[in-house]
Formats: structure tokens, C-alpha cells, sequence
């Protein structure tokens, strides 16, 4: 893949194929923030990504805000939806998580709370076509 990187699926077999071409990309010490509207599939593509790399159950960090993997790669997966203050991250160790250069971090919502994002990053916007059809747009931060 090259990037800044758009793509349009049909369907949830689309999205797991693209899950399945990015997961090619991923390299450890990555951060990969994905925003989109509620229903737009961010966990979803997660999860079909991280099945990909060998993690066997992966859930919706929503409650936990983040929820810790262990696969062919450590991940860690974030929800930033419902934090409201910058201070509740960093009380859950936001800043070891970030310096853990062995794993990979996904965070859900990273729109939120934009200012603590690395400004290396990878960023995925996931926009809703239709009930089935999703457009996603990559783009690399350096």
C-alpha cells in the first residue's frame, strides 16, 4: 500500500480483505488511529486485523478504554469515546503505553482527544457510503 491511501468496500467481506492487506503494513511501535462515525466499523476492522496476526479474541475497549493482545504481535487497543479529560488517559498510563516500542496501538475515537496522538501515525477515516459500503482513506504521518 501506498500512502495517503483511499478505498471504497462493498461489504464486510471487503473490509476483511483490506484488514487482511493492511495487516501486511503493520510493524511494531506503530500507532494507528481510526475515526469515523458510531456504526462505521472501526472495531470491526480492528478486530479482523488483529484475528489476522494471531490474536484470538479481540472486543470493543469502549468500557476498559483499553484492552491489551497477545498474538503474533502485542497490541494495544484504545476507545477514546468516552474519555472527557486528557488527565484520565494519562492515569491509566497512557505514556508507558506510547513508549512500549514492542507492540502496536490501535485507538478507536483518536479525534477526541487529538492532542495527545504521536505525530507519527497512521490515521484511518472510515466514512459510512451506505448501510453495507464503507469508503476508508489512509493517510501516514511522519
Amino acid at each position: 500500500m501506498n500512502f495517503p491511501f483511499s478505498i471504497t468496500v462493498n461489504d464486510d467481506k471487503g473490509t476483511e480483505d483490506l484488514a487482511g492487506n493492511f495487516a501486511k503494513e503493520i510493524k511494531n511501535g506503530q500507532v494507528i488511529v481510526l475515526n469515523g462515525n458510531l456504526g462505521s466499523g472501526k472495531t470491526f476492522f480492528i478486530k479482523k486485523v488483529l484475528q489476522l496476526l494471531g490474536v484470538n479474541y479481540v472486543s470493543s475497549p469502549s468500557f476498559a478504554i483499553v484492552n491489551e493482545y497477545e498474538g503474533n504481535i502485542k497490541a494495544y487497543h484504545f476507545d477514546f469515546f468516552r474519555l472527557i479529560k486528557i488527565e484520565e488517559l494519562y492515569d491509566i498510563g497512557w505514556q508507558d503505553y506510547l513508549n512500549d516500542i514492542d507492540a502496536v496501538i490501535f485507538i478507536e475515537w483518536g479525534d477526541q482527544l487529538p492532542n495527545v496522538l504521536p505525530g507519527k501515525r497512521m490515521e484511518i477515516l472510515i466514512t459510512i457510503i451506505n448501510e453495507s459500503k464503507r469508503k476508508f482513506d489512509f493517510i501516514k504521518y511522519e
